[in-house]
């Protein structure tokens, strides 16, 4: 079972090949086209609502609808990733997705619509464990977190992307083409992966050096490694004290990122008065600088982890730096002028992004085997978008009781707070968790 974990550059093999990139640049559309498919109902809401005569609160509710399966999603898409593999089961999850996407066109009232929403979420709930497995099987250690930034901003491409690809679809041809074409994507994506991808000491495509240079760092399982593994069962993976501290470390952070996803342009317009205009204009910083904050934050751990620094360290620096510097978001209420405020919230998006670079690297650092690694990437993000859910209603709730955003905003901040706390003192060291078998239960709780 190749997981050695090198502590810096000294005396390693050279890549000699590029394969591995293209694996996570697929993963990286892939997570494009999730975002795109989850986001084109927002946009083309105003025509559903004429349409199909659905109120304002109805709307709402499916909207919400994608969040609740997604969330439940996790915890079997990442078991089964674990299992089947993410070849296939990543085909699975898009064409699944893919399938429901395209028959939102066939919504012809607001049940059709919601259970529709329903199946979407569901689907989409495979994405990120696959990719999470991808990453720990194609990179080692020294890669992995800059390879994890690559994927995961593909959340900022496909949100951005979906603005203007949906608009120009539903303005000629309407909106039942967009969800129909959008859909297409997706097939089109999985046709190429279910042919492209195979575990990198199976692939016919890579060159011994890079296969080498993979496995000296990578978590990659053989038949022969999964007889000799532990026994360790899915359910017991929530013992883990470290497995808990992740799981309140991505809430946490996802609290917060959610309100950039929801509510931050109701607060630009309500709190300080943006156009419609200025709006389209100006909104857009944050997540831009939040793309780059991803990418900064994958570099610099992958640096401090070549530089030879220890994985724990290397790790929290980043996930407890990004945390700390994101819940300046609390102090965006209070500066006088709204460039103030947009240059606050873009240092905290970015600081969420840099911090996520580390959080999806973890479960492939901690997971006790590498059949566990999409299992324990589902569980902390099953956490993760409980937050989503929370936060939106929680938000509104502070809205409509107190008129402004000041409280809603002080909260976020204090989250975060409590977010670099969990990573810092709850998460332990960042290594493979300790066997059950080998530790007895009350060294796998404190694990």
């Amino acid at each position: 079972m190749a997981v050695t974990q090198l502590p810096s550059d000294r005396g390693r093999v050279q890549a000699g090949g590029n394969l591995r990139w293209l694996m996570v640049f697929m993963a990286f559309l892939g997570t494009t086209i999730n975002y795109i498919d989850r986001a084109n109902l927002g946009v083309a809401v105003p025509f559903i609502q004429k349409e199909l005569h659905i109120s304002p609160s109805l709307t709402g509710l499916a909207l919400g609808a994608f969040f609740i399966t997604y969330a439940i999603g996790q915890l079997p898409a990442g078991y089964y990733v674990d299992r089947i593999g993410a070849r296939i089961m990543y085909t699975i999850a898009v064409v699944w997705w893919s399938v429901f996407t395209a028959a939102t066109a066939l919504a012809r009232n607001f049940t059709s619509l919601y259970v529709v929403r329903l199946l979407l979420g569901f689907g989409e709930a495979g994405a990120y464990p696959s990719n999470a497995k991808v990453v720990s099987e194609w990179f080692p250690v020294r890669e992995r977190a800059f390879a994890t930034s690559i994927f995961d901003n593909g959340a900022r491409f496909g949100t951005a992307l979906s603005l203007p690809i949906v608009t120009a679809i539903v303005a000629t041809l309407g909106w039942r083409a967009s969800f129909v074409i959008t859909g297409g994507l997706g097939i089109v994506w999985a046709v190429v992966w279910v042919l492209l991808y195979r575990r990198p000491n199976e692939h016919p495509l890579i060159k011994q050096e890079e296969l080498a240079y993979i496995e000296q760092g990578a978590r990659i399982e053989t038949e022969k490694d999964r007889a000799a593994a532990p026994r360790i069962r899915w359910i017991d993976l929530f013992r883990y004290r470290t497995v808990l501290g992740m799981m309140l470390g991505f809430f946490c952070l996802n609290f917060v990122i959610y309100f950039f996803i929801t509510w931050f342009p109701t607060y630009l317009v309500q709190a300080r008065h943006f156009s419609l205009l200025k709006l389209g204009i100006f909104g857009t910083i944050p997540a831009i600088v939040a793309i780059f904050g991803g990418w900064t934050g994958g570099l610099v751990a992958d640096r401090l982890v070549r530089s030879g620094m220890d994985l724990t360290k290397a790790r929290k620096l980043c996930l407890v730096g990004g945390m700390l510097f994101a819940s300046i978001i609390a102090l965006a209420v209070f500066v006088p002028t709204a460039a103030m405020a947009l240059a606050l919230l873009s240092i905290c998006y970015a600081s969420l992004t840099f911090a996520a670079a580390s959080v999806w690297s973890l479960p492939a650092d901690v997971a006790p085997t590498p059949h566990h690694v999409a299992s324990i990437g589902g569980i902390q993000n099953f956490a993760s978008n409980i937050a989503g859910v929370i936060t939106t209603f929680f938000t509104g709730v502070l809205l409509q009781i107190t008129g402004n955003f000041v409280v809603a905003l002080v909260t976020a901040g204090i989250i975060a707070l409590i977010g670099a706390f969990s990573y810092l003192f709850i998460v332990g060291r960042i290594e493979p968790l300790p066997p059950m078998e080998k530790t007895g239960d009350a060294a796998v709780r404190a694990a």
